[in-house]
């Protein structure tokens, strides 16, 4: 069972959320591949006690309590499916990639992870990458074969080919076109994300920060190319901070946000930025859909993606990130959007 949470000592970790320069990573063999044991536990509640499914115009449909004796295994800041609700690539913030698969039962409801590796990211030279502050990677968005990354600290936007068993240096780095002076060193892009193909952005990359606010006190972001290119805001108006987002089949952007503080412990909520107020010079906001707190089953909630299941409906998948912290935990969430 993992702790309550109203758990004073698990409260007390949170504090921890933004001092991750302390956290350097283990040393894997260099550029090599390595297979990590993944035990699952089930989540079936989403609100600890109670067995409502219905949040807003989300259903919980389930999740899982991830473990593994891997030392490497954590920090997981973002994930993207290649395939719909089955095979994954994402970034940890300690400087590695990871890739692995979706198990699922007859009622399509996730019961494990299999086939779970990871790797250590490399440079030029192709040798590891050792120095946390050169491989803080946040954010994550696929499309055509291409991962782009976005990396805090030493903040840039980076692309690289996917190839899960031997990934290689970027062969590119993106203009993110927001002032590299505006980007506070640890909180810097959280969300890379791609706009539908036939909605307004026309299938424009667009970058979020996650804290780095404008003289307005607005969060700043870009879209990065199409005919909306330039930088824009996000309206923050209280504590919470963006950790993730992706696009909605109808071209509005789904943020996934978190506060910490020593009095409520952790919270998480998701906002729907509404299409219409995405592209150069404009303020973006939206409204709260769904919120939860420390007696729901969350954790350090920080990756988001959307996608299409086989019967046609849209789905959230959460993942959060340990900071590899025996008080926090690897969750992974999914629900079904009843609301499009």
């Amino acid at each position: 069972m993992p702790p309550h949470p109203a758990n004073p000592a698990r409260i007390f970790a949170y504090a921890a959320l933004n001092l991750s320069l302390l956290i350097a990573p283990v040393h894997a063999d260099p550029s090599t591949v390595e297979p990590i044991e993944v035990s699952s536990r089930q989540i079936t509640q989403f609100h600890i006690g109670r067995d409502e499914t219905r949040f807003g115009p989300l259903e919980f449909v389930g999740g899982l309590e991830m473990t593994s004796p891997g030392r490497n295994f954590g920090a997981l800041s973002a994930m993207r499916f290649l395939s719909p609700g089955g095979n994954f690539i994402g970034v940890a913030d300690t400087g590695f990639w990871f890739f692995g698969r979706l198990e699922r039962d007859e009622d399509q409801r996730p019961t494990g992870i299999a086939d779970f590796r990871m790797q250590q990211m490399i440079d030029e030279a192709g040798e590891p990458i050792f120095e946390k502050w050169l491989v803080d990677a946040e954010g994550l968005a696929i499309r055509g074969g291409i991962a782009t990354v976005g990396f805090e600290r030493n903040q840039r936007v980076a692309q690289f080919r996917i190839r899960p068993e031997a990934m290689k240096a970027p062969f590119r780095q993106l203009d993110f076109l927001v002032p590299a002076h505006e980007l506070r060193m640890n909180r810097g892009f959280e969300t890379i994300a791609y706009a539908p193909e036939g909605g307004r952005l026309g299938g424009a990359l667009v970058v979020v920060s996650e804290r780095s606010l404008d003289k307005n006190g607005d969060i700043f972001a870009a879209v990065l190319d199409g005919s909306q290119k330039g930088v824009f805001s996000v309206r923050r108006g209280d504590s919470f901070d963006i950790t993730d987002g992706a696009f909605l089949p109808d071209g509005d952007l789904l943020l996934l946000e978190r506060s910490f503080s020593m009095a409520q412990g952790v919270k998480m909520r998701l906002r729907r930025i509404e299409a219409a107020t995405i592209g150069r010079g404009r303020l973006a906001d939206g409204p709260v859909i769904m919120q939860a707190d420390m007696n729901y089953q969350i954790d350090n909630m920080e990756a988001l993606d959307i996608w299409r299941r086989s019967d046609g409906a849209v789905m959230v998948s959460l993942m959060s990130d340990d900071n590899h912290s025996i008080l926090q935990r690897n969750l992974y969430l999914e629900f079904r959007l009843l609301e499009e």
